[in-house]
C-alpha cells in the first residue's frame, strides 16, 4: 500500500501528465515531461509505475475517482431519488474526464488488451463503489453486489457513448444516463429475486471488493 506522499507525488504527476497523453499515450516519454513539469526526479517518478501504461491509467481513474468524490462532497445534500444522485456522481465524473477524453480513449484501448482485462474490471469496480459511496449509500448485505454490478454495466455503456458524444455539453450523454437510471429503484425487488438463487453462486465482484 502506498504512502499518503506517495500518493500525492502520484496524483500530481497524472495531473501533469494529462496534457501530453492525447499525444504521446501512456507513455515514459510523456511521464518524463510531466516529472519535469511537476519538479519531481525522473528516476522517482518512474518506480511509481513500475509496470508503466497499465499502472498509469490505474493511477489516472484512480485520480478521476477522488475527483469526483471532492465534487460530490461540495454539494450540499438534497432529498431527491437514489437514481439522481447517482446520476449526479456519474455526471461529476465526466465533467472531470470531459478535457482528457482522447487520454480516457487510449486507456481503454490499453485495458481491451488480454493481459490487462482483471485491471479494467478492477477498475470499474472501484469507480463505481466509489459512486455508491459517494451517494451515501451504506448497505453491507447481498444488494451490495447487486448494486455494484448493475450499475458497472450502466457505467461502462456509459463511457462507450461518451467518448461519441458530439452534444453542446454533452447533454445526449446525460438523457443517456437518465434512461439507464429510469430503473434503479428495481434493484431492491431484484435482490429479493436473486438472494436465494445467488447466495451460493461466485460473485466475480465480491472478489474485487478490497478488504478493510
Amino acid at each position: 500500500m502506498r504512502s499518503p506522499f506517495a500518493e500525492r507525488e502520484t496524483e500530481r504527476l497524472i495531473a501533469a501528465m494529462l496534457p501530453d497523453v492525447a499525444f504521446d499515450g501512456w507513455s515514459g516519454h510523456a511521464l518524463r515531461n510531466a516529472a519535469r513539469r511537476a519538479d519531481i526526479p525522473v528516476g522517482e517518478a518512474m518506480a511509481l509505475f513500475p509496470r508503466g501504461a497499465p499502472d498509469l491509467i490505474a493511477a489516472f481513474s484512480r485520480w478521476a475517482d477522488h475527483q469526483m468524490l471532492e465534487r460530490l462532497a461540495a454539494i450540499p445534500v438534497e432529498p431527491v431519488s437514489l437514481s439522481r444522485r447517482v446520476a449526479l456522481a456519474m455526471r461529476m465524473r465526466f465533467e472531470v474526464l470531459a478535457p482528457w477524453r482522447e487520454a480516457v480513449r487510449r486507456g481503454l484501448s490499453v485495458l481491451a488488451l488480454p493481459q490487462n482485462a482483471l485491471l479494467g474490471l478492477r477498475l470499474l469496480y472501484d469507480t463505481v463503489d466509489a459512486i455508491w459511496h459517494g451517494v451515501g449509500d451504506d448497505s453491507t448485505d447481498f444488494s451490495f453486489y447487486t448494486k455494484r454490478a448493475s450499475l458497472a454495466g450502466i457505467y461502462a455503456a456509459t463511457v462507450l457513448f461518451w467518448l461519441d458524444d458530439r452534444s453542446p455539453g454533452f447533454a445526449d450523454t446525460q438523457a443517456f444516463i437518465d434512461r439507464r437510471l429510469a430503473d434503479l429503484h428495481r434493484l431492491t425487488g431484484l435482490r429479493e429475486r436473486l438472494a436465494s438463487a445467488a447466495e451460493n453462486l461466485p460473485n466475480p465482484f465480491r472478489l474485487l471488493r478490497r478488504s478493510n
